[in-house]
């Protein structure tokens, strides 16, 4: 079955740094863009960053851009977050997820299976 299993989250002071992993399984990993989303209590799932299948095509919501980069191994079936100049506002739970084929990319409709979720708490 398909199992994305985020790590790396954590407590962090506002300008410092963290960086996500989702190891990927049950499924070709390869073959799938990838996205992260965050949700505060309360509020709607929001697109942060998006993969293409081959890591050659990268896309980011304006609130993390130039902050944040997307990336993945391919031969380890892992994508990662690296975040840094992190922000009091950037307080979340993140979530690791699989892009459907043949969908968007930023709507959280165009996914299709979803990681635990870890949290990120930024201190100021």
């Amino acid at each position: 079955q398909v199992q994305l299993v985020e790590s790396g989250g954590g407590l962090v002071q506002a300008g410092g740094s963290l960086r996500l992993s989702c190891a990927a399984s049950g499924f070709s990993f390869s073959s799938y863009a990838m996205g992260w989303f965050r949700q505060a209590p309360g509020k709607e799932r929001e697109f942060v960053s998006t993969i293409s299948w081959s890591g050659g095509n990268a896309y980011y919501a304006d609130s993390v851009k130039g902050r944040f980069t997307i990336s993945r191994d391919n031969a380890k079936n892992t994508q990662y977050l690296q975040m840094n100049s992190l922000k009091p506002e950037d307080t979340d739970v993140y979530y690791c997820a699989r892009r459907k084929v043949y969908s968007g990319s930023y709507s959280y409709n165009d996914y299709d299976y979803w990681g635990q979720g870890i949290q990120v708490t930024v201190t100021s």
